[in-house]
């Protein structure tokens, strides 16, 4: 079990006062069966009129924030600590019927998986391209489903070249295949569009990875996670080419990656403002010492 401590801190300048529209804050890491949430603070500048915590359709612990005074700047800090409880991403043994392509969901389960399967990632038509990958890998694994996921997580890395776009939505998955290129967010929504054109539920996924715990500040990062019969929702990471252990901390999940964004809002008024954006992400790996608690 690895217990992390986070804290995420977001801070926009205006070039002028600006008036905020409700903001959407998804920062909150969720407890389910891969981690527990052991706490979280989040601490807003300058203090909303009103803040207010609520669960989404998706499961997500969000915060919606409104003002009514205009701001010249906006810092969100959130700290969390959590414990990944899934060292081993395979600790599992699939139901019979969920082993080989195309997997027959029972009625009672596919009526709640529906949102990830039957609709075209983020409502767009599944693009040939997407199409052809997921027959490709399909015929190449006699219809496998650990090693087509476990293919796909490997064969878009080898596809695409990884790339720096701090912001701007997602490609299109068609488009990431034709330019072989784009970010951890990109490589993400491509993998749950292939898994929808095979038949497979999926979800995108918005977290943290610990990846080099001696840099001093990491950024947000972007995965998927298919629900496999007899494991529940398992992750993939297609940016760094494995399943997900206990290395990865989600703070979202949803059907489509705006639902798992961190922040959502808008500036209100239609002026030509300047926004200049700061982030700062720090990981740290806590040791049971760390926790020990003083019996003197």
């Amino acid at each position: 079990m690895t217990h992390y401590r986070i804290a995420h801190t977001t801070h926009y300048h205006y070039s002028q006062p600006v008036k905020l529209s409700p903001h959407i804050l998804r920062l909150c890491p969720r407890s389910d069966g891969a981690q527990w949430l052991q706490s979280y603070e989040l601490t807003l500048s300058p203090e909303p009129e009103q803040l207010s915590y609520w669960q989404d359709a998706q499961g997500n612990t969000c915060a919606t924030a409104t003002f009514d005074q205009p701001l010249a700047a906006f810092k969100i800090s959130a700290v969390s600590e959590v414990k990944s409880t899934r060292p081993n991403p395979f600790d599992y043994i699939s139901e019979p019927w969920a082993v080989h392509l195309p997997i027959d969901y029972p009625a009672s389960v596919a009526a709640f998986l529906l949102p990830y399967i039957n609709v075209g990632c983020e409502q767009r038509a599944i693009a040939p391209a997407v199409i052809d990958l997921a027959q490709s890998l399909e015929q190449d694994v006699s219809g496998h489903v650990g090693y087509f996921l476990m293919q796909l997580t490997q064969r878009i890395p080898e596809m695409c070249d990884y790339q720096q776009r701090l912001k701007g939505q997602p490609y299109p998955p068609g488009v990431t295949l034709q330019k072989r290129s784009g970010t951890c967010r990109d490589y993400a929504v491509l993998f749950v569009a292939v898994c929808r054109a095979a038949g497979l539920a999926a979800r995108f996924v918005s977290g943290y990875q610990e990846g080099d715990l001696e840099t001093t500040t990491h950024d947000l990062h972007a995965w998927a996670e298919v629900y496999i019969p007899g494991g529940g929702w398992r992750g993939f990471d297609p940016t760094l080419g494995l399943a997900v252990g206990d290395r990865h901390v989600a703070i979202a999940a949803a059907a489509q990656h705006a639902q798992a964004a961190p922040v959502v809002g808008h500036l209100q008024g239609g002026l030509a403002v300047e926004t200049r954006l700061e982030s700062d992400i720090k990981i740290e790996k806590l040791t049971r010492e760390a926790h020990r608690p003083n019996l003197a």
